[in-house]
């Protein structure tokens, strides 16, 4: 009997031992396991802002496609800039502030504002045609309050030589009064301290307000590094063999920014644009587009179409 109780209470002691060897591992992990959980509690309250152009959980819909590369965008930069030079029309974009002749940076004429209704006036038009709508719509309202309290067959009229001007004119309206309702006053320029995650979700909530005219606000009015994609742009990226086969309009934004060094984004996406507008063998209108195994100079792309 007492030979059965040693034997059956010697399994106790063990699982006791047990127990407090499960305990000793856990009060070892657990100290590690909240100094993590603490440690990425803080880190990602002080992640500084992307500044890619990209949300940060936006992810590449094309991570197997290598191209471009950062040397491929300098040097069609260097060539299309050896070409054309820098568009004139959008130097007043760069960086660097105007300055006076006292050397003192001053103020740009255009707000941010300005630059968000021209972006929505020079959509499916001509660039001359919506500079025109622009300056008939300043001409006959000067003020955005103006704009906002007139009638709105009295701003389609305004901006009619624009082109879709019933669209458009919803989109102005719609916009201001919003920023009005959200903020109390016409102005945008405390987009000017957001990081470019912060203003792609407040200009979002605009109703008309779509993603390429927040990337073109983004790149040329808030000067942050950002890569619109319109047509030109697309199509010669698209020949450059810099987008896969299949590739759409949106996911191009996502690849050629995450691709495109941000130092190079800003003067790159104009001369693309330039060239699209001037170089037809460069744009996918009427079957005409960049040719390997082309035997023509007159565009400094095609050698790089042949490369790929």
């Amino acid at each position: 009997m007492l030979a059965f109780l040693l034997i059956k209470s010697d399994p106790r002691p063990r699982s006791k031992k047990m127990q407090k060897l499960r305990k000793r591992k856990q009060s070892e992990l657990q100290p590690h396991n909240q100094a993590h959980f603490l440690s990425n509690k803080k880190s990602s309250a002080k992640r500084a802002p992307p500044i890619s152009g990209l949300s940060e959980v936006a992810k590449d819909p094309y991570p197997t496609h290598q191209w471009p590369t950062p040397d491929q965008c300098r040097a069609v930069r260097d060539d299309l800039l050896a070409l054309h030079g820098f568009p004139q029309e959008f130097a007043k974009y760069r960086r660097q502030k105007p300055t006076t002749d006292n050397g003192e940076e001053s103020e740009s004429k255009e707000s941010v504002l300005d630059g968000l209704v021209m972006t929505v006036l020079s959509q499916n038009t001509t660039e001359a045609n919506s500079q025109r709508a622009f300056a008939s719509l300043k001409s006959a309202f000067p003020t955005w309050e103006q704009v906002l309290n007139a009638d709105s067959k009295c701003i389609e009229d305004a901006i009619r030589c624009g082109g879709l001007a019933p669209k458009k004119a919803s989109c102005i309206k719609n916009t201001l009064r919003s920023l009005l309702e959200r903020k109390g006053k016409l102005c945008l320029e405390y987009l000017l301290d957001f990081s470019v995650d912060e203003v792609k979700a407040e200009l979002s909530c605009f109703k008309g307000i779509g993603p390429k005219t927040v990337a073109c606000v983004l790149m040329f009015h808030l000067q942050q590094d950002d890569f619109p994609v319109d047509t030109h742009v697309f199509e010669i990226a698209k020949a450059l063999g810099w987008l896969p086969a299949g590739a759409d309009r949106n996911k191009a934004y996502l690849h050629l920014n995450q691709r495109i060094p941000n130092e190079l984004k800003f003067d790159l996406n104009c001369l693309l644009y330039t060239h699209g507008k001037m170089c037809r063998k460069c744009i996918k209108k009427g079957g005409s587009q960049i040719k390997k195994g082309s035997s023509d100079d007159s565009c400094p792309l095609l050698h790089y179409c042949k490369s790929n």
